[in-house]
């Protein structure tokens, strides 16, 4: 029996924002639904699942920046690309597919990239 720890996936995301209603608003635009939480006389908060993943939006709270980095793929980005109210700031190849890099309204970079196995992109 090995005692090494093999990450299997990720299974929770906490992002601290100085908005969140603002935060929500803007991950909705990438499919995202939320429902509003609160633990025992814990913060109120967003929350969603990706898979057996947990994405949560919490109050920032102390007015530092979250320099989190977030990466989704999408099976299109063209409704993204043509929200006006999201800028692409930069986008590059890798592995032979275009990532978009839009920025969240607490300034963190997410990454956008099209799953080219969608043929209806």
């Amino acid at each position: 029996m090995s005692n090494k720890v093999e990450i299997k996936s990720l299974n929770l995301l906490v992002l601290r924002c100085t908005d969140i209603e603002r935060s929500k608003d803007f991950y909705k635009k990438l499919s995202l639904s939320f429902v509003k939480e609160q633990h025992g006389k814990g913060a109120i908060h967003y929350a969603t699942t990706l898979g057996d993943m947990v994405l949560e939006l919490y109050p920032l709270g102390n007015g530092t920046v979250d320099n989190t980095r977030l990466g989704f793929t999408v099976n299109s980005s063209k409704p993204i690309l043509e929200d006006e109210t999201i800028e692409v700031v930069s986008e590059y190849l890798f592995n032979g597919k275009t990532t978009y890099v839009i920025v969240d309204p607490d300034g963190r970079k997410v990454e956008i990239v099209d799953d080219l196995t969608d043929k209806n992109n």
